[in-house]
């Protein structure tokens, strides 16, 4: 099992609360012959529509004290988790979770909106304490 952060299932039960299904803990994802682990899988059925909405959700905390490195990071986890969706499954949507604090604190700076803006990363933005998601960025 790979190495879960101190607020993983706290995020876990914040996507069950807002009606998400968790299919994968973790996700597994095969690029060739390399296997990666995305934190979650998850899918959340829709009534006005056939079928389900299905997300694939990298949780970070950004707790390190260089956020710069920590982005680096995750932008390059993203992409190799973006490639292997698009092989293994397109109709999945990638996304990187964070804090609401975390959010405010580094995700406003310039560096972080163009990585965010120019990757296109689609962000949920979680409140912790109240386990509740209180942004979707979709690029």
């Amino acid at each position: 099992m790979s190495r879960r952060d101190k607020d993983h299932f706290s995020r876990r039960r914040t996507l069950e609360k807002d009606g998400w299904t968790i299919t994968n803990d973790p996700y597994l994802l095969v690029l060739g012959e390399t296997f990666l682990k995305a934190d979650l899988g998850a899918e959340k059925f829709l009534a006005a529509e056939k079928g389900g909405r299905k997300i694939v959700v990298e949780l970070k905390g950004f707790e390190s004290s260089s956020p710069i490195n920590e982005l680096q990071k995750a932008m390059g986890q993203l992409q190799l988790y973006q490639w292997a969706l698009e092989e293994q499954e397109p109709e999945r949507q990638l996304f990187l979770a964070i804090s609401q604090e975390v959010y405010i604190r580094q995700f406003q700076t310039k560096i972080f909106q163009l990585a965010v803006q120019r990757n296109k990363i689609n962000l949920l933005v979680y409140e912790p304490e109240q386990e509740v998601i209180v942004q979707w960025n979709t690029h």
